[in-house]
């Protein structure tokens, strides 16, 4: 068959719509997604795009396709603003202010039950 008699695949997408995928997902996945969109108020398809967008849009290193932190320090108040930026921008806007420096505040610092085997803090004196 010539080159020209070949048909190339239609992956077109009109201006004016968008595109409708089918993915075919595990009943595990299935379940994660759904638990995912129903913690964050929203649809199944939602929220598929929604977690594929996010996990486009993390910055990649092309050799190892780890999370690039290239452009953070070895200062651990630079880190832990990172950390705090990341976090706020994840939480959901709804929440009260109070309730969104609880959450921050929980992630960065860990559970009170751990606070003894952090490293990075100093130990209290009984």
């Amino acid at each position: 068959m010539s080159d020209s008699n070949k048909k190339a695949p239609c992956h077109t997408v009109r201006a004016d719509r968008n595109a409708v995928s089918a993915v075919k997902l595990s009943q595990q996945l299935t379940a994660e997604i759904d638990a995912w969109a129903e913690a964050h108020q929203t649809v199944r398809s939602d929220a598929i795009r929604q977690l594929v967008e996010f996990g486009l849009s993390a910055t990649r290193d092309t050799a190892s396709g780890a999370i690039s932190l290239d452009h953070l320090g070895t200062d651990p108040f630079e880190i832990e603003d990172e950390a705090i930026s990341q976090i706020s921008r994840l939480l959901d806007p709804a929440l009260s202010l109070d309730e969104r420096e609880r959450r921050i505040r929980r992630l960065t610092e860990g559970p009170p039950e751990f606070s003894e085997e952090r490293r990075d803090l100093p130990k209290h004196k009984k």
